[in-house]
């Protein structure tokens, strides 16, 4: 995606042609690019449409299936002089050549005047800025390390309670294999084998491990002992997902829980928005629990960029902004998403058992763990998916060869 966007920027000389084209829009016309498009998604994209209209604003829905599909729209009309009001990217790096260019907006006013950084957890607030100076409006935390599962087939395969260790996590997909069902409902596209391989990263190997290997892309510790453990763990899980696994969406993965077809997903809670949809309540019948290890929170989640339509935002993109981060929306928004929200100064009480957990852990700054997102670029995030995927598709492969191959690449890392 990033080398499409450095194609793109290289190609565009005519990066500020789009301004002259501004004032043609409605003062407050915003149309807003994202790729939220499951059952879930959509309702949850509605709330932030809703309370941008009711503000007084007119919300314009574009939405491309597929976050790197939609990235990769937004970045072309981005740099090809026809902007969007404002586009979704995931919280971190991916947004850093539109920065380095000057074609996104500083929303230092809007941020200051709201106090954002003042309600917003630092790895976030870090994430979403550039030179001190917010280019993005975060507007979300994901957990990306929870296991989501379904209660009653849980009990009917006779596991008592989600697993708290990896010796009782295997034990449980034995009894669901046992009982007829896929234990694993597993979507074989390579962010999502990524994402499963750092949550059984943070949680066997622990937050020392975890940041010594994508934060100090430490050679030795991706050569290390307890490296190759972790990679042994996620390359056992193949044993427990079915022959129709690979490129399956994550939506159907998690369909297969919610039909009672599968019994556990390794997923972010965006996965949560489904069972919502679906009438099943988080925490009651669709159950959750951190991946085995509970060595902390990582969090991902989605931003807004705001491409420059002038020296500084337009009425409908400040508007906009502060419409994302008001409190109660937040509330609104992240009950129907599946996440919690990005201030950590809203009151979570009404929201669903399992978010309430994550926001209790986001509050302590020690379970704050930044996803991989955060700490290197779309480059490496790329390069790193490939090699996971390579390796857990891959019956012979070695935790041995795993390591030296994420050692390779985290070497070349920026």
């Amino acid at each position: 995606m990033l080398k499409l966007m450095r194609s793109a920027l290289a190609g565009a000389a005519m990066t500020c042609a789009f301004v002259s084209g501004a004032g043609a829009q409605e003062p407050l016309r915003a149309e807003v690019m994202h790729w939220w498009t499951s059952g879930g998604e959509a309702a949850a994209v509605k709330v932030f449409a809703d309370a941008y209209t009711k503000a007084g604003g007119t919300w314009v829905d574009s939405a491309v299936a597929g976050g790197q599909n939609l990235r990769a729209a937004a970045i072309n009309r981005i740099v090809g002089g026809n902007p969007p009001t404002s586009s979704q990217f995931n919280t971190g790096r991916q947004f850093d050549d539109l920065v380095g260019q000057g074609l996104l907006i500083d929303l230092d006013a809007v941020a200051s005047e709201n106090k954002w950084s003042d309600a917003i957890p630092g790895p976030i607030v870090e994430a979403a800025s550039r030179d001190g100076k917010f280019y993005a409006v975060p507007v979300n935390i994901h957990g990306q390390n929870w296991m989501f599962f379904n209660a009653e087939a849980f009990k009917n395969a006779g596991i008592a309670e989600a697993p708290k260790t990896f010796d009782e996590f295997f034990a449980a997909m034995d009894k669901l294999k046992a009982a007829g069902l896929t234990p694993i409902a597993w979507g074989g596209q390579p962010w999502q084998e990524a994402l499963v391989f750092d949550a059984v990263l943070l949680g066997q190997g622990g937050k020392e491990l975890f940041f010594k290997v994508y934060r100090d892309k430490d050679a030795e510790a991706i050569q290390s002992d307890d490296f190759k453990r972790v990679a042994e763990t996620f390359h056992r899980m193949r044993d427990y997902v079915d022959a129709g696994a690979p490129g399956r969406n994550w939506n159907d993965a998690t369909a297969m829980v919610i039909t009672g077809k599968a019994g556990v997903q390794i997923m972010g809670d965006w996965a949560k928005g489904d069972f919502i949809a679906a009438g099943m309540t988080p925490g009651e019948q669709a159950g959750c629990a951190l991946v085995p290890g509970n060595n902390g929170y990582v969090m991902g989640g989605d931003v807004f960029v705001f491409p420059k339509l002038g020296d500084a935002p337009t009425q409908g993109q400040a508007l906009l902004a502060k419409t994302m981060l008001d409190p109660e929306v937040q509330i609104a928004f992240n009950k129907v998403k599946g996440s919690i929200p990005v201030r950590t100064d809203v009151d979570t009480s009404s929201m669903d058992a399992c978010a309430q957990e994550g926001a209790a852990l986001v509050k302590d700054e020690a379970n704050q763990v930044p996803s991989v997102n955060f700490l290197v670029s779309a480059d490496t995030v790329g390069a790193l998916q490939d090699t996971i995927t390579s390796y857990f598709n891959d019956a012979s492969a070695t935790p041995e060869d795993f390591a030296a191959n994420f050692a390779d690449v985290m070497s070349a890392a920026d």
